[in-house]
């Protein structure tokens, strides 16, 4: 049977069985878009935390205080031991390292004229625009004070700067930060939010005023941002030689980015795969309902396969007809599914929200491919009833 006569006997059959073909199609192409769409948002959850954890480059460990160590008896300690400003300094004569970065964070009141806010108040360096890639729109950053006795001044972040100071330029005037004045010295371009925090409401000010601001005796954090010709566990072994060296003890902790990428994609995978295999129960159900379909037809249309055997259609073409429309209905299916997918992630992309990153044309394509072996699974063998029936005995049974 030529390929042309194939495929306009197939979509004639399924034209002809109306309802019935429409309620199996929609139901496949759920189960396909079900798949198409857990997977596609999962990719675009590890491309946004890629993308949140790696705006500050790529090349970073954190340094925070303490330890949990194993005691005797099964018993746990947690060692907390003061990281000081001091510490960053000597970290960042290291070798491999281009900055760090001490940071101690908080919330205080920071007032204006008679404008006033509660907003996160950040103590930093002076390489602190330089390691977090900000952007000074107006001013300077902090300058390279002696990290302990710097002068009083700030940096404010762009929503802080427009709202305690409207559309004026702020640099030179003063503002109180808790009970201490600070004069501005420089406003930042607009950063956006990492992982939900807004950059753009914070104040930075110098680490030792942050601590004296807070009544803390220690920095919450190190920043250590190194060379890309250096592996993170390169740079991680000689922090801790370092620090063990100036403490006595490993009494810190020491996380690498590549630790916090693998622990989330971790995640990612297992949220991913849990999505997907309840899409892929629903391909099973919608295959099921195909095969259905098709066991039905097979024994509605017995009088039709017994006229085409009558006029010398062989076993091998009946079969290929009938596994060629189980393949179609899938295939349509599998269209249906990715169409409605696409459409999805259009609509949520002109609202400027990215959630299906992961949607693409191998996407489809393997969807395609998938929809087609499903239906060639759940159609072959009602086609291969089909196929086994005589002319004799399909005429009589009708």
């Amino acid at each position: 049977m030529p390929w042309f006569d194939l495929i306009r006997w197939v979509s004639r059959s399924i034209s002809f069985q109306g309802r019935r073909a429409v309620l199996s199609i929609t139901g496949f192409a759920i189960g396909i878009a079900a798949v198409v769409m857990m997977s596609a948002i999962g990719e675009s959850l590890k491309h946004y935390i890629l993308k949140e954890f790696t705006q500050f480059g790529s090349n970073i460990i954190a340094i925070s205080p303490g330890k949990t160590e194993t005691m005797g008896m099964g018993g746990l300690l947690n060692t907390v031991r003061p990281l000081s400003v001091g510490d960053s300094v000597a970290i960042n004569q290291l070798g491999s390292v281009s900055y760090t970065v001490p940071v101690i964070a908080g919330t205080a009141k920071v007032k204006a004229d008679q404008k006033f806010r509660y907003t996160d108040v950040v103590g930093v360096n002076s390489l602190a625009d330089s390691a977090w890639k900000l952007t000074v729109t107006k001013g300077q950053f902090l300058p390279n004070d002696d990290i302990n006795r710097p002068r009083n001044l700030a940096v404010l972040g762009a929503k802080v700067a427009k709202a305690l100071f409207a559309y004026s330029n702020p640099v030179g005037k003063l503002i109180h930060i808790g009970s201490k004045r600070f004069r501005i010295v420089g406003v930042l371009a607009e950063k956006g939010q990492f992982m939900g925090q807004d950059l753009d409401e914070m104040v930075y000010i110098p680490t030792t005023l942050a601590m004296q601001l807070f009544n803390r005796e220690s920095v919450m954090e190190i920043d250590v941002f190194y060379y890309g010709n250096y592996t993170s566990e390169q740079v991680a072994n000689q922090i801790t030689n370092l620090l063990v060296n100036r403490h006595g003890r490993e009494d810190f902790t020491l996380i690498t980015q590549d630790d916090m990428l693998s622990s989330l994609s971790n995640i990612l995978s297992v949220v991913k795969i849990a999505g997907s295999a309840l899409g892929i129960i629903a391909l099973f159900v919608g295959a099921i309902g195909i095969a259905t379909i098709m066991s039905i037809n097979v024994s509605e249309r017995i009088s039709e396969i017994g006229l085409l055997r009558a006029l010398g259609c062989t076993s091998n073409q009946l079969l290929s007809m009938f596994v060629c429309e189980a393949m179609l209905m899938a295939t349509l299916s599998g269209i249906i599914g990715f169409a409605i997918v696409f459409i999805i992630a259009l609509v949520t992309k002109l609202m400027w929200i990215d959630v299906l990153h992961g949607v693409s044309f191998s996407i489809f394509l393997l969807t395609l491919l998938f929809s087609a072996f499903i239906g060639l699974i759940s159609g072959i063998f009602p086609a291969l009833k089909a196929s086994k029936a005589t002319p004799i005995e399909a005429l009589r049974t009708e």
